[in-house]
């Protein structure tokens, strides 16, 4: 007779082809059965009638800042949210925290820090800059996921734009060591230039600087990166594409047997660059939001698989760096990770953009894959438990005193969902529950299998 530590009993249980009605049987962390009606004994039984089951939110681009920057997020804060949202595994990026993550040693500073106060599991990105080309073995032999590197400013003065050589040198390691290079693609000459015409022209508005980012600025470093990794034969992931045209560059090369993915945030399918004088510099991120047509292209390309994966780029910064209406000088950033499983749900779900499955491939098993981070992103035998349990058609409006940011803003904030997070299990564990933080686990650092 089997025994179980937790049944979770009669959801809907979405898989990466079907929806089906059945029970998940959980052990050790692990899920070890999905059938209707599972037998044995089990410590504790959960009712899931009416409920979907997903798997948890891979979020592979967050930034949590800490070490260092714990006045902007923390792995305590940053990680209840990304719960809070349905997200049981966070993927950091090295440039926030203070110092950035360049060498191995700060890949240790980085997991000290959230093995002790991330209650998810999590990965690290190890930095591509000019200035620690000699210790990229070194973080791959620390355990990072791939190497994250800005063709454009990345606005922290310790984290360097990698020029083409950078990106040659850290793509050939990458490829020896069967890592992926993730790049942020905008051309900066383009971006820079632009913007000194339009603040020495006066032309200082929202629709201003988003002119200063143009499309052509992110489909120019994005073919330029492809070109590196198909030399290679690098893995590259192209992070937040915000643009269709940026889709169909990655499409290109794919086409011409380049391993290269991309990803787009829930900010691009969401929000346009109308909403900007409203949201003010809640919605300035970098590529910036860009039209409604573009919008909805972005959808498109989704629920084909033209674009992979889906990631929140949570970049908190304090309220000071986010006050004033002065576009150019405003943080760019989006606080996001909390909401961006419910944004597919209402945007995507309940408007016939995307079904159920495809929702749980580009949130969770795809990433999983793509950055081999072992038997995780799908609710199947033999896979770690982590389960977002949603109810469908629980609506509500996101409330500033809701968010469980360090900094209670964003750009969400006053929004409508349909789709709303009753709980979160990470590794057979409840982390979060309608509203309420729940067991306090600690997470552990995720090396690429």
């Amino acid at each position: 007779m089997s025994t179980f530590d937790l049944v979770l009993r009669n959801g809907s249980v979405v898989l990466d082809g079907a929806v089906i009605r059945a029970d998940v049987g959980i052990r050790d962390g692990m899920i070890v059965e999905l059938a209707t009606g599972i037998g044995g004994t089990t410590d504790e039984e959960r009712d899931c009638t009416a409920m979907h089951l997903l798997p948890g939110m891979i979020d592979a681009h967050v930034h949590f800042n800490e070490p260092g920057r714990t006045d902007w997020e923390g792995w305590a804060t940053g990680s209840l949210a990304l719960a809070a949202g349905g997200g049981t595994v966070a993927i950091d990026m090295p440039l926030n925290s203070d110092p950035p993550v360049l060498t191995a040693t700060e890949v240790e500073l980085k997991r000290a820090a959230a093995e002790s106060s991330s209650i998810v599991d999590f990965a690290l990105w190890g930095g591509l800059t000019p200035i620690n080309r000699e210790a990229l073995s070194g973080l791959a032999d620390a355990g990072v996921i791939g190497f994250k590197a800005f063709m454009s400013n990345s606005g922290i003065a310790e984290f360097p734009a990698a020029d083409d050589a950078t990106l040659l040198i850290g793509m050939e390691i990458a490829a020896a060591r069967g890592l992926v290079v993730a790049v942020h693609a905008e051309n900066d000459a383009i971006t820079a230039e632009l913007a000194a015409r339009a603040v020495g022209a006066g032309k200082t508005s929202w629709a201003d600087w988003v002119a200063t980012r143009p499309v052509h600025a992110e489909t120019e470093a994005i073919a330029r990166a492809i070109r590196i990794a198909d030399g290679t034969g690098c893995k590259l992931h192209i992070v937040h594409v915000s643009s269709v045209e940026g889709v169909a560059e990655v499409v290109a090369g794919r086409a011409r047997g380049v391993d290269v993915t991309c990803e787009t945030c829930p900010h691009y399918l969401t929000f346009t660059a109308d909403d900007l004088p409203a949201l003010g510099a809640h919605g300035k991120c970098a590529p910036p939001l860009r039209s409604e047509a573009n919008r909805l292209g972005l959808w498109d390309a989704l629920a084909s698989g033209q674009i992979q994966t889906v990631g929140s780029d949570h970049s908190p910064a304090p309220p000071s760096m986010k006050s004033g209406g002065e576009p150019f000088a405003a943080w760019g950033g989006i606080s996001g990770c909390q909401s961006s499983l419910p944004a597919l749900l209402s945007e995507g779900y309940h408007h016939g953009r995307l079904d159920l499955p495809t929702v749980a491939r580009a949130s969770a098993s795809t990433v999983a894959e793509r950055f081999r981070l072992g038997p995780r992103g799908r609710i199947a035998p033999g896979h770690i438990a982590d389960i977002a349990i949603v109810d469908l058609e629980r609506t509500f409006t996101l409330r500033a005193e809701d968010l469980r940011y360090r900094h209670h803003h964003s750009a969400y904030v006053g929004r409508d969902f349909r789709g709303s997070v009753v709980a979160t299990y990470a590794g057979g564990e409840l982390i979060w529950h309608d509203g309420q933080s729940a067991v306090h686990r600690r997470g552990h650092m995720i090396r690429p299998t």
